[in-house]
């Protein structure tokens, strides 16, 4: 409850920050324009997201013939979730990891890499298998994807705001001109950046959230917990050449680094994850 509640407020921060922006270019008229274009993104993002980021990863589906171990322990923790039987799809990547796509329940899909599956014995992959359907049970995936799309229009906004600030100002007398201006320059320095810090805090939320769904969904947390402690070696020994618009997704950052890298992660502390799902936290 806690987690949805400050998942809620953060959404709703990132689309203040669109009125801000709106209000800052054009007044109502503006803010009415940020907010339509700000649905469009999401209506996109809804509709799209998942056949792009699949098709980016070049992953296949697969049936029960094809991949039948795999394929019948998504469809036992279905189950188990009361959730509909995903699609299931391999990512022709020996990196280890997973993740989850789809703008509902019923248009779920699951995906995980070959290295994922040559890494992890059965409670492991089990554990990684149950975090993915938390995500789907508890619709982070449409909440993850409003959350990007918000950001993204943020982003074209504070840029459209800082060229139009430029070479064209936004009316009233030269001292006002001046201050609005330097105003402008200011939000669209500022607004971006809150954004996506914005956006990183959802999906660290989210995280810790689906990690406990995951838990439940298992029935025990030391296969995820099992799980995420080889990831952490294993992702940064081979890592998975990811686009960082989509590294929100995967159940650990495949994105490597220390400094401003982690600093600005997606995905909270493995260490961290590992104590709140084994009580030490």
């Amino acid at each position: 409850m806690q987690n949805t509640l400050k998942t809620t407020l953060l959404l709703g921060l990132l689309t203040g920050l669109i009125l801000w922006i709106g209000g800052a270019i054009g007044g109502q008229s503006g803010m009415l324009i940020a907010l339509l274009f700000a649905a469009v993104m999401n209506l996109g993002a809804y509709w799209f997201s998942d056949k792009m980021v699949l098709a980016m990863y070049r992953a296949s589906p697969v049936d029960p013939a094809q991949a039948p171990g795999l394929y019948r322990m998504v469809e036992r923790l279905a189950l188990q979730a009361s959730l509909p039987m995903p699609r299931v799809f391999i990512i022709p990547s020996d990196s280890p990891n997973a993740f989850a796509t789809g703008r509902n329940p019923e248009h779920a899909v699951v995906a995980v890499t070959h290295g994922l599956l040559k890494l992890m014995n059965e409670q492991e992959l089990e554990g990684v298998l149950a975090h993915e359907l938390g995500h789907i049970k508890n619709r982070d995936i449409l909440i993850s994807s409003i959350a990007a799309t918000l950001a993204g229009a943020i982003m074209w906004l504070a840029s459209m705001a800082k060229w139009s600030a430029i070479f064209g100002g936004f009316g009233g007398s030269d001292d006002d001109d001046r201050g609005g201006i330097v105003g402008i320059l200011f939000m669209a320095i500022l607004a971006p950046i809150a954004a996506m810090m914005v956006q990183f805090a959802i999906s660290r939320t989210r995280e810790y959230q689906a990690d406990a769904t995951g838990a439940r969904i298992a029935g025990t947390p030391m296969g995820l917990a099992n799980a995420l402690e080889k990831l952490g070696t294993a992702s940064r020994r081979i890592p998975l050449k990811a686009n960082p618009a989509t590294s929100h997704l995967f159940i650990v950052s495949p994105l490597s680094g220390g400094g401003l890298v982690s600093l600005l992660s997606t995905h909270p502390p493995l260490e961290k994850r590992i104590q709140r799902l084994l009580g030490r936290e």
